[in-house]
């Protein structure tokens, strides 16, 4: 894992980056939650889903957004500043590994709001993981429809994040008929995950390769139905 930086529009910005052995392995930008409540890119649950991404094989990047850390600039927590970051990162990671023949995005609490902003901006992102979608706190309804399938994973003792609404929001993306999302609720995690971090390691590990795997729905082939006709 080495240490990076690279330019954005209020500065340096600081980084973690793995790069894969496989120089056509799939790459994945991993986005940090909110930095006005204390969000880094060494956050834990940013940092296991980073190693998971890791120990699948892909070439990750995760960094923090302005003022944050080591990263210049003036720290925003607004939402248009990140976002701004993380699709400045997000071209960094592509021209670091442009072999890559597929691209995923991930984020943690705010970070799950900021990564599904560029979802629906870069239509090479096939894959998504959003960590606890804070539903109740941003608006996501400008993923209609979702342009990609995904994991979104939930903690049943959350008191920050509602879990119906994550499951509807789930349910509402998974609607779409050409993609496919997974909704994985941990009963007993809360909103940092301070004892259920393995678990939503190994869920993470457990149910990306299945989605990556899938062909999209519109590539199936359908066999014609046989119309008979004089010849026979």
């Amino acid at each position: 894992m080495a240490e990076v930086f690279f330019n954005g529009a209020a500065g340096r910005l600081e980084g973690r980056f793995h790069r894969s052995e496989n120089p056509r392995a799939p790459l994945v930008l991993v986005l940090h939650p909110n930095p006005q409540q204390g969000g880094t890119m060494n956050n834990r649950v940013t940092y296991a889903i980073f190693q998971a991404f890791v120990n699948m094989g892909f070439s990750v990047l995760r960094f923090n957004y302005r003022g944050v850390g080591h990263s210049q600039g003036e720290l925003d927590g607004t939402g248009v500043g990140e976002l701004n970051d993380a699709i400045v990162a997000l071209d960094w990671l592509q021209n670091m590994d442009s072999e890559s023949n597929q691209c995923w995005i991930a984020g943690y609490s705010f970070g799950a709001w900021i990564a599904a902003q560029v979802l629906m901006r870069r239509p090479e992102v096939k894959g998504f993981t959003f960590v606890t979608p804070p539903t109740g706190l941003y608006d996501f309804s400008f993923l209609s429809p979702c342009p990609a399938s995904g994991l979104i994973v939930q903690g049943g003792q959350d008191t920050v994040v509602d879990e119906a609404s994550v499951a509807m929001l789930a349910e509402q993306l998974g609607s779409h008929r050409f993609v496919h999302v997974e909704y994985r609720l941990l009963p007993k995690a809360d909103h940092l995950y301070s004892q259920n971090l393995k678990e939503l390691y190994d869920t993470i590990v457990e149910m990306v390769p299945d989605i990556k795997s899938r062909q999209p729905k519109t590539t199936q082939k359908k066999t014609p139905p046989v119309v008979p006709n004089d010849d026979y």
